[in-house]
């Protein structure tokens, strides 16, 4: 196999490994709905969307089977009536403005990322209690036999005012709401938001004042329908970008389940300690996660809301006892917000950085994080993530030069045998067998290794594949301007400046590179190939492109240094050869 041949074959299984992602991405998108996420939501909840679901067994540590978490509001009634009556509650801080209903965060929007890149452009909203758009948290406590406050009712705003905005200078802010039962338990929920974090804090203290004990335990649960997705066509990073409901156990660790297969891949019943659920989007997310000492039962739930999917993911769990004049506390967090690798870092919970989900597959996720983790650093030296991509070109050319060179002198030493193969050809005919064992002898003869073009392409085309991944779920990115007419590194070229270079620098690769021993069916299907990328890199996120056109030019330029330096050295080593 020569080096042509061999780049003729891993060419068309990227291109068709790029299909294959296209075709596998159509089949698994969720169900589209009416209205993208530009639109301003509604206030109003689907009537579905409370939390209508079945009995739920007990969870390790209470002392009684649990009741079912509340249902769905009677036909006709308001959804949320009680919390309704009672207001809702707006919290403003440098990075979120959510709305709170005691149980529920009906709305959440991300101060730092407008929807689009156009100026004045409205921040994204990822919690909306729209019909079309529902995405909300909610939190409850169940009791057998107790009055117990839920999502739906019981909390009440405890504070002076119910537009709360973190001042100036402050570090951090409370919300406080209370629940008080007819038989002298209160439950006081405190929401605390932190400067520049979007993990909000839930902690509930319940103190018994009754004569009796007072036995229950808390749920945490995600509830949406799936989002038309912004950004549709071929190879869109949206429409490949996981969407789905994911959980961390420390024992099975990280799983997922998308929309599509929550029916289909069975009951999701599993006992955990710690841990955390979570629903994922491209670039965005939100999870509950618990304490880490805390038992809980994860589920998931498949429900109808007037028509359109809903999809929900709860952990129940943990439970508590007090006793007469006694108390308890529980609390857990809840990650709202963009895909920031350093902020889920920060939160330093196990496994949450696969939230993160460059691949599926975990060799390819490793080395997407690798890349990143590179890429990051780069992005800090020259505060760019265009230069920074082009930074990481040549740090991997420098790491795979002495297989790169090795694939440039065997090519310069092929280009220098073209007119002996043209020979051998001549020779043979139609014989192909017979030219081919003497391509052979002659490659042995001269020393030429006719697959040393074959190394260095296949860590080229795994690390373009992984590349695309991370640039497809790099929040990071999102937005983030190269140059001139690069506004955004994870969209397409809008002018297809940097697909067109690519073509040329792949046609001119092709001059340099010799046909030696190609078929001629092969040798005019390779003047195709600048053309069939250049279309399919049309579509892919500008960085990914930018990234390619770096690569291949490096190449190029070091492909014809390598060939002028071997011809001068031929040239040189023949004039001594006279001499002597």
């Amino acid at each position: 196999m020569n080096q042509t041949r061999a780049f003729l074959i891993l060419a068309w299984l990227m291109v068709a490994t790029l299909l294959w992602m296209e075709w596998g991405k159509e089949k698994s998108a969720p169900p589209p709905t009416a209205a993208p996420p530009i639109v301003a939501p509604a206030s109003t909840v689907p009537s579905a969307a409370n939390g209508a679901v079945a009995a739920v067994p007990g969870v390790p540590g209470v002392p009684s089977a649990a009741p079912a978490v509340p249902g769905s509001p009677a036909a006709g009634a308001p959804a949320a009536a009680a919390d309704a009556s009672d207001g809702i509650v707006t919290v403003t801080t440098d990075v979120l403005k959510v709305n709170l209903r005691g149980g529920e965060l009906s709305e959440a929007d991300l101060l730092k990322y407008p929807i689009t890149s156009e100026p004045n452009s409205p921040p994204m909203r990822l919690l909306a209690s729209d019909s079309t758009l529902f995405f909300v948290a909610q939190s409850g406590w169940v009791s057998q036999g107790n009055a117990a406050p839920t999502h739906e009712s019981g909390f009440r705003f405890a504070g002076p005012q119910r537009n709360v905005v973190l001042a100036d200078g402050a570090r951090d802010l409370s919300v406080p709401f209370v629940w008080t039962g007819p038989n002298g338990v209160t439950i006081t929920r405190t929401y605390s938001f932190r400067r520049g974090d979007y993990a909000v804090k839930v902690r509930d203290e319940v103190v018994n004042a009754s004569a009796a004990p007072w036995s229950g335990f808390v749920y945490r649960q995600l509830s949406r329908v799936p989002r038309e997705l912004v950004h549709k066509g071929p190879f869109s990073p949206e429409q490949y970008s996981f969407q789905g409901a994911a959980w961390y156990s420390p024992t099975d660790k990280y799983e997922k389940r998308k929309f599509d297969d929550f029916a289909d891949d069975g009951k999701l019943d599993k006992q955990v300690t710690g841990g955390w659920i979570a629903m994922l989007q491209h670039h965005f997310f939100a999870a509950w996660i618990p304490g880490t000492k805390d038992q809980g039962q994860f589920s998931l739930e498949q429900l109808n809301a007037g028509g359109l999917p809903q999809y929900l993911i709860r952990d129940l769990g943990p439970g508590v006892t007090v006793a007469p004049g006694g108390k308890a506390e529980t609390e857990a967090r809840l990650w709202i917000g963009p895909k920031l690798v350093k902020a889920i870092e920060a939160q330093n919970v196990q496994g949450l950085d696969r939230a993160v989900d460059f691949s599926s597959y975990s060799i390819f996720a490793t080395l997407a994080n690798g890349l990143f983790w590179l890429l990051e650093k780069l992005h800090n030296l020259f505060g760019n993530w265009g230069w920074a991509i082009i930074g990481l070109v040549v740090l991997l050319k420098l790491a795979l030069y002495p297989l790169s060179a090795a694939q440039y002198k065997s090519a310069a030493k092929m280009r220098k045998f073209q007119p002996r193969v043209a020979q051998l050809k001549e020779r043979y005919g139609e014989d192909k067998q017979k030219f081919q064992m003497a391509l052979m002898e002659l490659y042995k003869k001269e020393k030429i290794n006719p697959v040393g073009g074959c190394l260095p392409l296949l860590p080229q085309m795994i690390i373009f594949m992984t590349l695309y991944w991370m640039l497809a779920e790099s929040v990071e990115l999102r937005h983030a301007p190269w140059m001139l007419w690069i506004h955004d590194l994870t969209a397409r070229d809008p002018f297809f400046v940097l697909p067109l270079m690519n073509i040329a620098i792949m046609w001119t690769t092709q001059k340099l590179t010799p046909m030696t021993g190609m078929d001629p069916a092969q040798a005019k299907m390779m003047q195709f190939m600048p053309l069939i990328f250049g279309v399919i890199l049309a579509f892919l996120p500008a960085g990914l492109v930018l990234y390619q056109v770096a690569n291949g030019g490096l190449g190029l330029l070091q492909q014809w240094l390598t060939t002028k330096r071997y011809a001068e050295e031929s040239v040189t080593a023949g004039k001594d050869k006279g001499k002597d």
